[in-house]
């Protein structure tokens, strides 16, 4: 018999000795009712995220009425001389040539049928001030005093990453989260703006720089980087804006932006601080370095660090930092959105996929399901064989790995950051040429192909 065998009887009767209850901690009683599992907490949390988020992308200015009204003087534009504002002022016809679009579902229902039996006027400055306060405006905020009179104008995350699904009419229908408004044109909103005066002096830029500057732009493109480098132009005398990005498909993506900079939640903190000029604190160390000599000239201390903080700017509340989180969640759950059916060649697709994941080589870098790379996603320009100017206007000098989710609403404008390809076959064209992989024309076609299809 082996010794385990042999000590079993003795383990047997020890443990029938043993007595047949554990004394309870006295802390504990019967009479107490079970505490609700973390699970429940973690489904509260998430629900109460989802939701503050939302309102958080679609409603919150972060303060940033201060400078889109206070210093650009912009409801005075929006309003006219005849409402009390300056120059002939700006009407749904103009808003929404300048790319501003409408949510239909904020739109009081008299409103709507008056709009389509043609009973109000959409050339007029006063419906207008009607649909901001409704709050129908996508991304703009409009503040009034008890007379009602417009006497301020914040922006929202929703002005540049949401647009409208047309269902009404050009412009105005349903949202769309998360999809990049490329028919917006700030850079026109803001060279209109009856302070931009004020605006480039604290910029220390000239006025006419400036407004050259932002009229360079065009739908759908923005500089987030100008008022840290005063950079406005690439050397071949195109602006150095990027087109605006999408907030779709972000989940399990680390960074950001075209250049990299930071995480998802980094560039929020970025944006609403130093974009969107709203109150709050900002940390960056990096924007100390001479590469941004700009970087706090337009009243931005909040890149300083905390210690070097004026008492006035310490007194000055947070509005940022407690929204980032609910921020954050709600942008990585918007999915990217599904091609419409019939935008593409499913058999053709079929084939571009065992390309895409073989002899092409693009799943190397874009990596499924996420399609871009899980971890560091940044190359050198001459990786993926362009030039370095826009990578040199960021930190680490380098260009992501864009996800590929949705891209057929990221047509509109070009594609890269700088939109340089006009369309999929241009892009694949590139890369074909510059890792020497010699596609035939039909290989190209069934990987344009399976691009649509994400």
């Amino acid at each position: 018999m082996s010794v385990a065998l042999a000590v079993l009887p003795g383990l047997s009767a020890s443990c029938l000795n043993q007595p047949k209850s554990v004394p309870q901690n006295p802390a504990v009683t019967a009479k107490q009712a079970p505490e609700a599992s973390f699970d429940s907490s973690i489904d509260s949390y998430r629900k109460k995220l989802f939701s503050d988020g939302k309102k958080v992308f679609r409603e919150e200015t972060f303060g940033s009425e201060a400078f889109f009204g206070g210093t650009l003087q912009l409801h005075k534009a929006i309003l006219g001389e005849k409402q009390g504002g300056i120059g002939p002022g700006i009407s749904p016809m103009d808003a929404l040539k300048l790319g501003l679009k409408v949510d239909v579902g904020k739109v009081p229902d008299t409103l709507v049928q008056v709009i389509k039996g043609g009973h109000v006027s959409l050339g007029n400055p006063k419906t207008t001030t009607e649909l901001l306060k409704a709050d129908a405006v996508i991304g703009v905020k409009g503040f009034f005093d008890k007379q009602g009179q417009l006497v301020s104008v914040g922006v929202q995350c929703a002005l540049c990453h949401s647009t409208v699904d047309d269902s009404f009419m050009r412009g105005i229908g349903r949202r769309l989260d998360g999809w990049p408004n490329r028919d917006l044109n700030v850079g026109a909103i803001i060279a209109a703006s009856p302070g931009l005066g004020e605006y480039a002096k604290k910029a220390n830029v000239s006025e006419d720089e400036l407004r050259k500057v932002l009229l360079a732009w065009g739908p759908g493109k923005y500089d987030a980087e100008f008022n840290q480098d005063h950079i406005g132009f690439r050397p071949d005398g195109k602006t150095a804006a990027t087109v605006i990005p999408a907030a779709f498909g972000l989940a399990g993506v680390n960074l950001h932006t075209y250049t990299g900079w930071g995480s998802v939640t980094y560039w929020n903190a970025y944006v609403a601080n130093t974009q969107m000029m709203g109150q709050g604190v900002f940390f960056d160390p990096r924007l100390h370095s001479k590469d941004f000599p700009a970087a706090g000239q337009l009243g931005n201390e909040i890149i300083r660090p905390e210690d070097q903080r004026t008492p006035a700017q310490r007194q000055k509340p947070d509005l940022v930092t407690s929204k980032l989180a609910a921020l954050h969640y709600y942008q990585l759950s918007i999915p990217a959105p599904r091609p419409p059916s019939g935008s593409y060649d499913r058999g053709a697709a079929a084939r571009g996929k065992m390309l895409f994941e073989g002899r092409a080589r693009c799943a190397s870098c874009h990596v499924p399901p996420l399609f871009t790379e899980p971890g560091y996603s940044m190359h050198a320009p001459e990786e993926i064989g362009i030039d370095a100017f826009q990578a040199n206007r960021s930190p680490d000098k380098k260009y992501r790995t864009t996800p590929l989710g949705g891209l057929f609403v990221r047509a509109k404008g070009g594609f890269y950051h700088d939109g340089r390809f006009p369309d999929l076959q241009s892009v694949v064209r590139h890369y074909d040429r510059t890792l020497k992989i010699e596609l035939t024309d039909e290989e190209r076609y069934d990987l344009v192909n399976y691009l649509e299809s994400l």
